[in-house]
């Protein structure tokens, strides 16, 4: 390749990561779901570790969503079993690899053993100044904006808030993601072609990366052909002049 990701970074700030196809990885080699869950952990730690490494400011991935806990308990509970793993064998990494950990989702009560580590990380590594890993946690879009209108009524109730004061940068701020650049670029894995309800404020001028690849199939190398491909777009944001080319 012409480039290492790290050297156009100013053209691609936050890349956010559906990953799915874990149990189809799974059923192709007769193995059962967990099987494909334990595989697709591993493949988080390859790319939270080499999006730093290219430099990345911003990598979001949709590890739970709120539609989620309608699968089988027991495929919840060895999902949430592995990401406990993860997160407290990862932890002192993601902690010395200069990696911030921030969660974006409705909060769960202390009793959900994951949410509550994904907390400490936040909390450990909230002095951090490399990669920002944005963990999206029992997280779905439409519950995000309505999460963020029902911030806005209660400020108009109070009396800070006139409704005609409402405009788009007040309620960015009502987003669980304020502060966070909107994503360039959105990877989904294993041939699906849909948002998910994932992100669904954020993504209004981001650019779409679908791969037929399952996601423990994924990793480093087709991490860095996605961002090469996004160098390539001409990014218009509704005008006419492109404001990044290759």
């Amino acid at each position: 390749m012409d480039h290492h990701p790290s050297d156009r970074l100013k053209d691609l700030q936050h890349v956010a990561i559906i990953m799915d196809g874990n149990g189809r990885w799974a059923k192709k080699r007769g193995l059962p779901r967990t099987a494909g869950h334990k595989r697709g952990v591993e493949t988080v730690k390859e790319i939270v570790m080499a999006a730093n490494d290219f430099g990345l400011p911003f990598l979001t991935i949709f590890s739970f969503s709120s539609e989620n806990w309608s699968r089988p308990k027991p495929e919840i509970d060895e999902l949430m079993r592995l990401m406990k793993l993860f997160l407290e064998k990862e932890q002192q990494e993601l902690e010395d690899s200069d990696i911030r950990v921030k969660m974006i989702g409705e909060p769960l009560d202390q009793s959900s053993e994951v949410y509550g580590l994904i907390r400490q990380a936040e909390e450990r590594t909230a002095n951090n100044k490399g990669l920002q890993l944005t963990v999206a946690f029992n997280y779905g879009g439409r519950n995000e904006i309505v999460r963020a209108a029902k911030k806005l009524g209660e400020q108009i109730a109070s009396g800070q808030l006139k409704p005609d004061e409402i405009n788009e940068q007040n309620f960015e701020q009502a987003l669980d993601t304020y502060g966070i650049p909107d994503p360039d670029l959105l990877i989904r894995t294993s041939g699906e072609y849909r948002i998910s309800n994932f992100l669904l404020w954020q993504l209004a001028y981001t650019e779409f990366v679908f791969l037929e690849c399952n996601w423990p199939d994924f990793n480093s190398e087709k991490l860095q052909e996605a961002m090469q491909d996004f160098f390539t777009r001409d990014r218009r944001f509704g005008g006419v002049v492109a404001r990044t080319s290759i």
